[in-house]
């Protein structure tokens, strides 16, 4: 994506559509427990974007937990079918991760890390092992340095 267009998504019945007017910063799939029970699945997608990039139209009901670092997290979901659409994490300053497989088109954006690897499911083979991490990565060493100049100038001036 050289030159960016925006993005758009949504839930599986139709009734949440959303777009994104901003290039995404980061994807990365999450293997922890937590977001194994959050979503009955072996890991998550998500693709971290800036907060005020994010529009939506239709209902969305919210959820407020407590992540494994233990920071609050709110996540959205449709109201009519449940799908979970995003998360606005307490210790993501400026950011929001929107579930990527709920966009229009997420083949453009594969995983650049696979976090918690350590709760992977045995059956889960990555192949690029040099994009896995036990825990959580240091966003400072794992993110592509043209997404940390961008973060750090949003936060600068936001």
């Amino acid at each position: 994506m050289s030159d960016f267009e925006t993005i758009y998504g949504g839930c599986i019945c139709g009734s949440i559509k959303y777009s994104i007017n901003s290039k995404p910063l980061f994807t990365q799939v999450c293997h922890c427990l937590d977001c194994k029970k959050l979503t009955g699945s072996s890991y998550v997608m998500n693709t971290s974007i800036f907060d005020n990039s994010l529009e939506i139209s239709g209902e969305l009901l919210k959820a407020e937990l407590t992540a494994g670092s233990g920071k609050k997290c709110t996540h959205y979901f449709c109201k009519k079918c449940g799908v979970y659409i995003y998360a606005d994490y307490e210790f993501a300053i400026g950011r929001l991760t929107v579930r990527t497989k709920t966009l229009s088109n997420p083949e453009l954006f594969p995983p650049q890390a696979h976090i918690f690897v350590k709760d992977k499911d045995p059956w889960i083979n990555i192949d690029n092992k040099d994009i896995c991490h036990n825990e959580m990565y240091d966003p400072k060493t794992a993110w592509p340095k043209e997404s940390l100049d961008r973060y750090k100038k949003y936060l600068e001036t936001n």
